[in-house]
């Protein structure tokens, strides 16, 4: 099976039919993270089918639970789950958050290649990030811990009932939710299935108390 078969499989499994246009620029961008990790180091992961899996999958895995139109990725790194999520949803708007400079410079270089109007890179810290608009969704992959992410990013979650923290966790992370800060409560957290990972993936939703 080519990457593109591999690509259909799976979002098929997550039970997406996305666009061959849509399917061709996340490839497109899986060889942009390709080409940019031999200087750069972006991600650990070289495979390409490994990072279609770890990488594409994982982060199109959570399009069900999280909600638009604006979201926030923190810690964006290599744009992860940001950029995918921008591709296949071009309806909403997408600000990826990466305080490290060359990385910021990819996703500058990510946005421009693969045309995406609506995303938007900001290169800094997320405590010293105040938009004028609050948004709907702040999610993190691999950025923090629970504790961190509430104390560092919470103030760009909007202020609405349905407004989220989401963070992609691993296993599931049974001390950090045991010590989260007063000032958000957990609504619930997912079990979140990626086809062709063995991995155990898990969804924590937080909002305002």
């Amino acid at each position: 099976m080519n990457l593109a078969e591999s690509l259909a499989a799976g979002t098929a499994a997550l039970g997406f039919t996305f666009p061959q246009a849509t399917q061709a620029r996340l490839l497109q961008y899986l060889a942009l993270i390709r080409k940019w990790n031999q200087v750069h180091n972006l991600t650990a992961v070289r495979e390409p089918e490994t990072m279609l899996t770890r990488h594409l999958l994982d982060s199109l895995a959570i399009l069900p639970h999280i909600t638009g139109p604006r979201i926030v990725d923190v810690g964006s790194g290599a744009g992860l789950p940001g950029i995918p999520l921008a591709l296949v949803r071009p309806d909403w708007q997408v600000v990826l958050l990466e305080s490290n400079h060359k990385k910021a410079v990819f996703l500058q270089q990510a946005r421009i290649e693969l045309q995406l109007e609506n995303v938007e890179v900001a290169a800094e810290r997320a405590e010293n990030f105040h938009p004028e608009a609050k948004f709907n969704t702040v999610i993190s992959r691999a950025f923090s811990d629970l504790t961190d992410f509430i104390q560092l990013a919470g103030h760009l979650c909007a202020a609405e009932d349905s407004s989220r923290l989401v963070a992609m966790k691993g296993i599931y992370p049974h001390e950090e939710l045991a010590q989260i800060p007063p000032q958000f409560v957990v609504e619930k957290t997912l079990s979140v299935a990626v086809p062709g990972l063995e991995a155990e993936r898990h969804l924590v939703m937080l909002r305002r108390a």
